[in-house]
């Protein structure tokens, strides 16, 4: 089964506009209740029964049930008898935010991640279930808004079927995710001929097993002076005022400008790599370290672990072409050319010189032709053609020139 995401920009009404930020605002006063709903169902079961806190105590029957899902779903709608503009948005709308709150205490179990925030806004909802015959030419029939105009700046996807539609509100504007799905399989993609070794380097934002050193635009570094002065003149304002909200805006077109421009870039990019190769080996690192780290600033401007781990594997697949992930540890510390251990490396030392068979390059390189030949032996290294050619073995083929210069 494949699924697709498309984005479409919005050419809304004002009357349409409107519509949605009243959906969003419920959707987050939704959201908000829910999630202090189930926080105050936790306090009140942190102190034993014997022993209450003295400064205060969150009393709640100890027959009312862990108000999961379910619990809250079927309370959401007995609360639309008591809260009229409840029933302004779609019901599945509602249901999705309190699924997105659901997932949020799931990740924060399995996953170890933080507790959930209360939202100071939201900025996204979903329509799970689609019409039919809801897609026409530069425009789309939402259940709740009905038809709305869209920029359809590419054609929709041929043999697909829409699933669910999310509406997302950005800087500079509002926009259309489309999610089309389709029951046909892909079979796995075989290795190919050429391989190329990809390591993710410091000066440079990738260097290749074919000798290249990538370096990546600073997107949001040649931003930060037009950010300053904006930022500056934002804390001379009063918070909340129409000023404050315009020079708001513009520091968040800066940012998306330069979100969008770093993941067109990405892009391609791994066009570009997919020309020159068949096979794509990357390092498995975890790059939420390298935002920490001493290179958290150039990491996170470069945008490096969208790039390996959501851009390229995509792109791949799109192309047919096969892509590995292989063990990164040590890949400074190999030589590619006759693979003894060199010993650690600082990372002051910007070149690789091999005290065994005297090779010398680029560490960059050295580490990506090493990932390359981790990859190769990871999948077994294709034979490229047959070692006596297309005939018999031990028999000399010979050519048409051969053949009439023995006649």
């Amino acid at each position: 089964m494949i699924t697709l995401t498309y984005q479409y920009k919005l050419k809304l009404k004002r009357q349409q506009e409107e519509e949605i930020n009243l959906v969003l605002a419920i959707c987050k006063s939704v959201y908000n209740y829910a999630l202090a709903e189930r926080k105050d169902w936790l306090k009140s079961r942190q102190s034993l029964v014997n022993a209450c806190s003295i400064i205060s105590e969150y009393i709640i029957s100890a027959d009312v049930p862990y108000p999961n899902y379910y619990v809250q779903a079927k309370n959401l709608t007995q609360a639309k008898n008591e809260y009229p503009y409840l029933k302004l948005v779609n019901a599945q709308v509602l249901q999705q935010v309190l699924r997105t709150l659901d997932r949020a205490f799931s990740d924060m179990k399995t996953k170890g991640y933080g507790f959930p925030r209360f939202k100071k806004r939201m900025r996204s909802f979903v329509f799970p279930t689609m019409l039919k015959n809801c897609l026409g030419k530069n425009r789309v029939k939402l259940p709740q808004l009905g038809w709305v105009h869209i920029r359809q700046s590419r054609p929709y996807p041929q043999g697909f079927e829409v699933k669910q539609a999310r509406i997302v509100k950005k800087a500079s504007g509002y926009y259309l995710m489309l999610s089309f799905q389709s029951i046909a399989e892909i079979p796995n993609i075989p290795v190919g001929i050429v391989s190329l070794g990809l390591d993710a380097g410091i000066e440079s934002f990738v260097a290749t097993s074919q000798d290249e050193l990538i370096k990546a635009p600073k997107f949001l570094l040649k931003a930060q002076r037009q950010l300053k002065l904006l930022q500056r003149r934002l804390k001379t304002k009063t918070k909340g005022s129409k000023n404050w909200l315009k020079l708001q805006k513009k520091i968040a077109l800066v940012h998306e400008k330069a979100s969008n421009t770093r993941r067109d870039w990405h892009f391609k990019l791994a066009h570009y790599l997919c020309d020159s190769s068949d096979n794509i080996f990357v390092e498995d690192i975890n790059f939420k370290s390298w935002s920490r780290g001493i290179v958290r600033k150039q990491s996170l401007d470069s945008g490096i672990g969208q790039f390996i781990n959501e851009i390229l594997p995509f792109i791949c697949w799109k192309r047919g072409k096969f892509y590995l992930k292989v063990n990164k540890d040590g890949t400074s510390q190999e030589c590619p050319q006759c693979g003894s251990k060199t010993g650690k490396k600082k990372l002051s030392e910007r070149t690789h010189r091999c005290q065994f068979c005297g090779h010398t390059e680029s560490r960059d390189i050295a580490s990506a032709k090493v990932i390359k030949n981790r990859g190769l032996i990871a999948v077994g290294q294709p034979v490229n053609q047959k070692a006596c050619g297309d005939g018999l073995a031990g028999v000399r083929q010979l050519s048409l020139f051969d053949l009439a210069k023995s006649l």
